[in-house]
């Protein structure tokens, strides 16, 4: 067998061990995942960046599905952020054709395991045919009831508080409502995740210790996990540790 062939067993045990540690009576619903660290799987192999954004890919279909199995509600990773815009020309450009394929490919496994797909972030701000095939994925999954897969695109935690609070805004202009009560609840039922349940567990790959702008206000009492692993080489085994951890956790709330 070769190192690849004894790394691939080495980390189904692992996962097979993992695996009954986890108590599915104490899930988190929602976990988010800020995934990095593709540019320097690459680098590091002596490959271009979009060929770490290729191999990202396989995380995310193992991640999905995985948490599909378990039986957690929500899932959101976050693919791009507005910064991104900011990246050469020709790496937008191929994350936005990754995500296409992804979006044509995965959508009838989608189906399939009854998830349904959702996008956070500004979607009108992406290029056209991006916006069809993700109406058309979007659609597609609608009725779907099994796992809700947020994706954030075109993502900016502080862009999100922005177009809430016009959004309360435009509802006093167009004189829906006369008076509101500036509060929690106002501001959430406004946000791009309005109806969800803030994230339980927020994982963060690659060592970086950051929020990168992600959900700035949903993750106010989330748990954090971070793990050194580059975001291709994350499977189920770092999903089912982080799982762990946080349900070896005791969640406050800021109480005693």
């Amino acid at each position: 067998m070769d190192t690849t062939g004894h790394s691939l067993k080495r980390r189904n045990q692992q996962e097979e061990k993992l695996l009954p540690q986890i108590d599915r009576e104490k899930l988190p619903q929602h976990i988010a995942i800020i995934m990095d660290g593709n540019g320097r799987w690459a680098e590091r192999r002596g490959l271009k960046r979009v060929d770490g954004h290729r191999a990202g890919i396989k995380a995310v279909r193992e991640v999905v599905e995985a948490a599909a199995n378990l039986g957690i509600k929500i899932l959101t990773l976050y693919a791009f952020s507005v910064e991104n815009w900011k990246r050469p020309l020709k790496e937008v450009k191929t994350l936005m054709s990754l995500l296409r394929k992804y979006i044509k490919k995965e959508t009838p496994t989608l189906l399939s395991n009854n998830i349904k797909l959702s996008v956070l972030g500004r979607m009108e701000g992406l290029p056209g045919e991006v916006q069809r095939d993700l109406r058309w994925a979007l659609e597609a999954t609608h009725h779907c009831t099994g796992l809700l897969f947020n994706i954030a695109l075109n993502y900016g935690g502080r862009t999100e508080l922005i177009d809430a609070f016009r959004k309360i805004w435009q509802q006093l202009e167009k004189g829906k409502e006369t008076t509101l009560t500036i509060d929690e609840e106002l501001i959430a039922n406004n946000l791009y995740t309005a109806g969800q349940p803030d994230p339980d567990l927020l994982i963060r790959t690659s060592g970086e210790m950051r929020l990168s702008n992600f959900l700035l206000w949903q993750i106010a009492y989330s748990e954090l996990w971070v793990t050194e692993t580059l975001w291709p080489d994350f499977s189920r085994k770092e999903l089912y540790e982080a799982i762990i951890s946080y349900q070896k956790r005791e969640r406050r709330f800021g109480g005693v």
